[in-house]
């Protein structure tokens, strides 16, 4: 495994902020469904209580161990190769759902340019999408912290120009009425903590590249400090300017677009236009930041010898030529796929998988307390666990009300069930290879 550590910290915090973010688009849908009050107090609220929770623990196991694969290699140090497969098992099942829904954001705003075309014609761009990013790819990780930096500045900037058109025009509070009209606080907060939770979720993806980053040990967590507020202000500055523009009654899901034109007089139309481009170059940078991010699970599982070794090659730059192309032959078949309701399916995945992450450094702190980084969280292993059980207990809370609520429908519940049990099937059958019986007797 030859790679080389091109990513900085500048690239590293632009990686982060399309691995976890964005820009602001999908938190139009969370106002529309729980009102401007409660749709603002989450998004203040979950950065708290979820991404400071996350970002401290993911912090520390990059700071401790700065190695490709990142929470792969995490979990296999605290829990053994087992453990280790399951969670990039897992990542791998979440992400393949995951990854086809950046396509669908690519389309939504580039119907604002060209509307009306026909079904072959969104499968033939969601494609050119998907194969764009995969070349992007295929230069490498700096190629693509470049090209994020890029995207994220563009992004940025065409929100922060409609927050400050948006301002002369602001006549009334932003944050009211504070609950959606017929939705108590309470049941607006349990509607719109899953719409909120969705925006600041994947503080643990980029980790996967560390082993391509200067510094590892230093530059996650230094990133990590920098992409949070970058990602928290990118939210709520555009909503309380245009909120106090606009008549929140009127925004739909993709509407930015028509947002920031009724929010910011005689520069809406250009503005329209830049926020409707934005939102094609972030669906781009999302799926390019993701599939650097994800393509590394099986490149570091087939180097383990759990997968086959051809995935485990890098080419002359240093990069997992395969694992990338691999990556996104699968993700162009799974983009044709109509999930519908399955997308709730990767609430289950991802949880599955976090709670292994955050399993990971509270037995670590107690099997190896030497180990240690350039940071680390400065409270015991008892602080450690009540910071995990915080966004744990959001997480399991989420689980249960789509259960019980009956948002998970029985496809969305057996496609989990499924995923999660071939996982321990699939290694079973590679640690009985002589690649995979390698692996594991050298662990011994």
């Amino acid at each position: 495994m030859r790679l080389r550590r091109s990513l900085g910290t500048l690239s590293l915090v632009a990686i982060l902020y399309f691995t976890v973010s964005g820009g602001p688009f999908t938190t139009e849908g969370l106002v529309h469904a729980v009102g401007p009050g409660v749709g603002l107090l989450l998004i203040l609220l979950v950065p708290i209580v979820w991404s400071v929770p996350e970002a401290l623990i993911v912090g520390e196991l990059a700071s401790m161990l700065p190695e490709e694969g990142g929470y792969y290699r995490w979990v296999e140090r605290a829990f053994g190769p087992f453990w280790a497969f399951q969670n990039g098992w897992l990542t791998w099942m979440y992400s393949l759902v995951d990854m086809a829904l950046y396509p669908l954001l690519f389309l939504a705003y580039l119907g604002y340019f060209v509307p009306g075309l026909t079904p072959l014609e969104k499968w033939a761009l969601a494609l050119a999408m998907i194969w764009g990013a995969t070349a992007i790819n295929l230069f490498g990780a700096l190629r693509v912290g470049r090209s994020s930096v890029v995207s994220g500045v563009f992004i940025v900037v065409g929100f922060l120009a409609v927050t400050l058109a948006a301002l002369p025009h602001a006549h009334h509070t932003p944050w009211v009425p504070f609950t959606k009209p017929g939705q108590g606080a309470a049941r607006g907060i349990a509607v719109g903590l899953s719409l909120a939770l969705w925006n600041y979720i994947g503080w643990d993806n980029a980790s996967t590249v560390q082993g391509e980053v200067r510094d590892a040990t230093r530059s996650y967590p230094r990133a990590l400090a920098i992409a949070l507020p970058l990602v928290t202000v990118g939210y709520l500055l555009p909503l309380l300017a245009t909120l106090a523009a606009t008549d929140w009654r009127t925004w739909t899901d993709g509407g930015w677009p028509e947002i920031a034109r009724a929010a910011t007089g005689g520069f809406g139309p250009f503005l329209a236009g830049w926020i409707a481009l934005a939102g094609i170059v972030s669906a781009l940078g999302l799926f390019n930041a993701l599939l650097l991010a994800y393509s590394r699970i099986p490149f570091v599982m087939a180097d383990d010898g759990f997968l086959p070794a051809r995935l485990a090659k890098t080419d002359r730059a240093g990069t997992p030529a395969n694992a990338v192309l691999v990556s996104a032959v699968c993700y162009s078949v799974f983009v044709l796929v109509p999930f519908g309701r399955l997308i709730v399916a990767d609430v289950v995945l991802y949880s599955l998988a976090l709670f292994l992450e955050f399993g990971s450094l509270i037995a670590l702190r107690k099997r190896e307390p030497q180990l240690r980084g350039a940071f680390r969280i400065p409270v015991g292993r008892g602080g450690v666990i009540a910071l995990a059980a915080i966004p744990m207990a959001i997480m399991a809370y989420l689980v249960y009300q789509g259960v019980v609520g009956g948002d998970y429908e029985w496809p969305a519940l057996a496609g989990s069930a499924v995923a999660v049990a071939l996982g321990p099937l699939w290694f079973r059958i590679a640690a009985r290879t002589p690649r995979g019986r390698r692996r594991l007797e050298g662990v011994r």
